[in-house]
């Protein structure tokens, strides 16, 4: 049963169901993201510096989807791209891609992963998904994760980069 807790025209999920949607805060961006394997590919907790500002809080919870299989169902010609590679520590250019309108940001993709979009799990309209199919399944960057924050529940905590990590999380190498 989906649990739609911000209302958006044409939200998508469900337990069952293969696709799902994740909207921005404003509704003005939408994406079409598959659920199962191949084109889900994995979900985390991330603490790194980087995810500490862009987020302004202290992690970001992410899933990583095949573009080629993500669809865009409204406003991305309303998606403003900033990219940059001086905090990320891989040493990537990473493209991170918000609304215009309320700011959310929707995805960002890495040059080391072409391809893939490492999307906000707290996009996704079927709150029932965070918890279920799409919940973290690790963490990374657990080294600068704050004192305070006891991680998330019972994903297998990684000290390592995000490069290593997810080349081991979608089975490529890439240079």
């Amino acid at each position: 049963m989906s649990r739609i807790l911000l209302p958006s025209e044409g939200a998508r999920g469900g337990a069952d169901s293969d696709k799902a949607t994740a909207t921005c805060f404003c509704g003005a961006v939408q994406i079409l993201f598959p659920t199962e394997a191949p084109g889900f590919v994995d979900s985390f907790v991330c603490n790194c510096s980087d995810d500490h500002k862009i987020t302004a809080s202290m992690f970001a919870s992410n899933f990583v989807v095949q573009e080629s299989q993500t669809i865009h169902t409204r406003g991305k010609d309303k998606l403003t791209k900033f990219a940059q590679s001086k905090t990320i520590a891989s040493g990537n250019t990473m493209e991170n891609n918000f609304c215009s309108i309320c700011g959310t940001l929707m995805y960002r993709i890495s040059s080391g992963f072409p391809g893939l979009l490492i999307t906000r799990i707290g996009t996704i309209d079927d709150f029932n998904l965070m918890e279920t199919k799409i919940k973290p399944r690790f963490e990374m960057y657990t080294k600068t994760r704050v004192a305070w924050c006891p991680g998330a529940g019972d994903s297998k905590g990684q000290n390592g980069g995000t490069c290593q990590t997810l080349r081991g999380m979608i089975g490529l190498v890439r240079e």
